[in-house]
């Protein structure tokens, strides 16, 4: 297993400094391309508008004889450029370890998530893996999230992974002997109320700043519950974001030519 690590919280994370260390001591990593700066919540945004720049970098900085580079643009380009020009002999792609959930909702908002899936995308199976922090946290346990993606990772390695599908892994801020289990998940449901808090610039212009308060549904089986229960989530997502029950009705309702018809357009 060749491994390419990137994340969304920038090259000089804590939680990517950890885990690179622990890839490489099991010989998995390739190359660790990751964004030079925060890039969290930008979920599978690609950079179209100026061309992305990559740039080496120490390759002590992570682990001896590993290329690593910094690259200018979004988690998702970290991927594409990581896969295809930098390291394209990498056939895995590992995301994290994010400071911080990504839980039910936040799979769509993810730059951590969304990285992973863009691995996914291009042929390689992808892991997520998040450290669950807590506002006012005194200690980060990224040791703890890298043992645990090293234990899936040794899995899948022998087993290997469905197509079109990555693991969402979110792992409790605790000491490894302190996590109950793994538990297989679904997921779960996480609210963002009050999402805006509406302010004033020193200007007097109108401004908003993203600070809602999270409100998690704790339904059995889900991610969220999970780890608030003190386990490790592993969640299966899959790309295919089809509703096949709602599409098998549409077509059985002829929906298709309901919507024709009522354009007047007919088949030539």
């Amino acid at each position: 297993m060749k491994i390419l690590l990137t994340n969304d919280d920038g090259v000089i994370s804590p939680g990517i400094q950890i885990i690179s260390r622990m890839l490489a001591d099991h010989g998995w990593l390739s190359a660790v391309v990751a964004p030079d700066r925060e890039r969290s919540g930008m979920g599978h945004a690609i950079t179209v508008d100026r061309p992305v720049r990559v740039h080496p970098l120490d390759p002590g900085m992570f682990a001896s004889d590993v290329s690593a580079y910094s690259c200018d643009g979004t988690p998702t380009d970290c991927v594409t450029i990581g896969l295809e020009a930098l390291s394209p002999q990498a056939d895995f792609v590992v995301s994290g370890i994010n400071q911080g959930p990504n839980m039910g909702d936040d799979v769509t908002y993810s730059g951590t998530v969304c990285a992973a899936m863009e691995g996914v995308i291009l042929g390689r199976p992808s892991v997520a893996i998040s450290l669950c922090l807590n506002r006012g946290d005194n200690f980060k346990h990224n040791t703890t999230a890298a043992l645990v993606a090293t234990a899936i990772l040794s899995y899948v390695e022998k087993t290997g992974l469905p197509n079109n599908v990555l693991l969402n892994v979110n792992v409790p801020n605790e000491l490894i002997r302190k996590i109950k289990g793994f538990r297989i998940t679904k997921r779960g449901t996480r609210l963002y109320r009050d999402k805006f808090t509406y302010l004033k610039d020193p200007h007097g212009s109108d401004c908003y700043w993203l600070a809602g308060k999270i409100e998690d549904v704790f339904d059995e089986g889900t991610d969220v519950t999970a780890v608030r229960e003190g386990y490790v989530s592993v969640t299966p997502v899959n790309m295919d974001m089809t509703d096949y029950a709602v599409l098998d009705e549409m077509l059985s309702e002829g929906v298709g030519n309901i919507l024709a018809k009522s354009l007047n357009i007919t088949a030539n």
